[in-house]
């Protein structure tokens, strides 16, 4: 057995001389070596002339199958006439009803409900009440004790206690005041009934008499009489006195007496301003002053001097004079 070899160098005449970097040259694609010109510029004849390519043979045949989604020949015309009859129809009415001279009346005839005026059918409130008051107590020793006040009601069928005497009552009712529903009343978060405006201490009715709470008489809190809070009397709150505001008015001043200085002041050569609380009457009279804002060196009282020797213009609720709180500065400066 024989093996031949083969010598790539040892070649024939004639033949090619083996290279063997051959392989590498092998690589590289004859378009490459192509300038770049000459490809740009066939790409523009490409695209002025482009070559005629054979026609295609087709190899497969579509084949129609039925439509499970749409509708069929004769359905769609049917589906378009129908659409076409309903439409001309509501033109029609459309048109009928916008020319008819009937419905034009009824248009303008119309009333807008934007923003309506319903003023003439609000019902007139019936006019606030104001003053009044109430009182009670059960004859205590002690003064009255604080609490939370009733529910207000227009009536009042059982008084409120500060101590309960009788646990077990056979009827229990609830405890009311003679208080308008709209009233401002003090608000205090305690369990029992009392006087909201009482210093604290021991459960106690207070001095007053004939049920309720207070120094005063009947069945209400306070130092009033009768079955509502505060002083005053006849119920309800207020003690009988009105506030500026409201349809009531505010007192004018008609005559004013200058505030004298005290020694102790104008030694010190003290100034400043005395604000006081003052009740004007139905006669224009102040009373029930008090100090609000005091100065001291005995000015306070040289302001309350002068003030009770002003006289005012009462104010007025309902066209007639009330009795209105105010607030009123007294000023001393010196020259």
């Amino acid at each position: 057995m024989s093996v031949e070899t083969t010598n790539p160098k040892a070649t024939s005449a004639g033949q090619e001389q083996y290279d063997p970097d051959i392989h590498l040259r092998r690589l590289l694609v004859a378009e490459t070596q192509v300038p770049w010109i000459r490809t740009f510029l066939d790409r523009i004849k490409e695209i002025i002339n482009p070559p005629k390519l054979p026609p295609l043979e087709l190899t497969s045949k579509p084949v129609a199958v039925k439509n499970i989604w749409g509708l069929t020949a004769g359905q769609e015309s049917k589906a378009g006439t129908m659409s076409f009859i309903v439409h001309t129809v509501i033109l029609t009415l459309l048109l009928v009803l916008g020319t008819s001279k009937a419905v034009q009346e009824k248009v303008k005839q119309t009333v807008s409900l934007i923003a309506p005026d319903i003023a003439p059918y609000k019902p007139k409130a019936a006019p606030a009440k104001q003053g009044g008051g109430g009182g009670g107590g059960d004859r205590s020793m002690t003064p009255p004790s604080p609490g939370k006040l009733p529910r207000p009601a227009p009536k009042q069928f059982t008084p409120p206690v500060a101590v309960i005497q009788n646990e077990n009552p056979k009827l229990i009712m609830e405890p009311t005041l003679i208080i308008q529903p709209d009233a401002k009343l003090p608000n205090i978060n305690l369990p029992q009934f009392g006087d909201p405006l009482a210093k604290l201490g021991p459960p106690s009715g207070g001095p007053g008499s004939g049920a309720g709470i207070g120094a005063g008489t009947g069945g209400g809190v306070g130092t009033g009489r009768g079955a509502g809070f505060g002083p005053g009397e006849g119920g309800n709150i207020g003690g009988g006195v009105y506030k500026i505001g409201g349809g009531v008015s505010a007192p004018t001043l008609v005559f004013k007496v200058e505030p004298e200085y005290s020694e102790e002041a104008r030694k010190a050569k003290f100034q400043g301003t005395v604000v006081l609380y003052v009740v004007v009457d139905d006669k224009g009279q102040p009373r029930d002053l008090r100090v609000v804002r005091p100065l001291g060196l005995g000015l306070d009282e040289k302001a309350i001097e002068a003030v009770m020797k002003w006289r005012f213009r009462p104010g007025y609720k309902d066209g007639k004079p009330v009795s209105v709180a105010a607030t009123i500065e007294v000023n001393f400066r010196l020259l």
